[in-house]
């Protein structure tokens, strides 16, 4: 706690030329909520920062791990569109 974290993964972003999004997370969070959010992601190619991720219940952290996986994988398979929450 304290050490920077964000900050440095937001510099990181600007001397890259990569927009980077801050997100805080709450224990009020849902997967619905993080799949609109992961779509705007992917589609603009931005960055994300994950602040307070801790805070997420177990059980929609589940989710967003697979949600996650879904998108990496389209990313390793060079994918320009992929299927998401049943979304093109």
């Amino acid at each position: 706690a304290g050490t920077g974290k964000t900050e440095t993964t937001k510099d990181l972003a600007k001397a890259l030329a990569m927009q980077c999004v801050v997100f805080n997370c709450s224990d009020g969070l849902d997967y619905l909520a993080m799949a609109k959010f992961f779509k705007g992601l992917a589609s603009s190619g931005a960055w994300a920062c994950f602040d307070e991720f801790n805070r997420i219940n177990l059980e929609v952290l589940s989710v967003i791990a697979q949600q996650i996986l879904t998108i990496q994988i389209a990313i390793q398979q060079k994918q320009k569109r992929f299927i998401f929450e049943n979304t093109k």
